[in-house]
């Protein structure tokens, strides 16, 4: 995703096995989806990393130099891309676990409604 114009993921680390089973849908996504998803993503620098005896995963280096790791043990070549697009639109930001569910700058003087409120 594009904060202020300019895209937050600058390197896409693919990591497979070239003998595992558990890396047939990675290996399969690179022959057939990868070439069109580096060309679709020009601002992208895509790279592939032999790792032998290890799951793959696809690893996102972003400009805020936070990166994100995600195994695709055992998935689809259309998986894998759903992935790779979900990492190219994220912002590489922590998640950040919220308090409550109801945020506001201002809360109410009168306390929060709830279910069990008696009149």
């Amino acid at each position: 995703m594009a904060l202020r114009g300019a895209w937050q993921l600058q390197k896409l680390v693919l990591s497979f096995s070239d003998l595992g089973g558990s890396s047939r849908g990675i290996r399969a996504f690179m022959e057939s989806h990868l070439p069109a998803f580096g060309e679709k993503n020009p601002q992208l620098d895509v790279v592939t990393q032999l790792i032998r005896g290890q799951n793959p995963h696809l690893k996102g280096l972003y400009r805020n130099k936070n990166e994100r790791v995600i195994c695709v043990k055992n998935m689809d070549p259309e998986e894998v891309l759903l992935h790779a697009t979900r990492l190219r639109n994220s912002l590489g930001r922590k998640v950040v676990k919220l308090k409550t569910r109801h945020v506001a700058k201002h809360p109410s003087v009168q306390g929060t409604w709830t279910t069990e409120l008696k009149f």
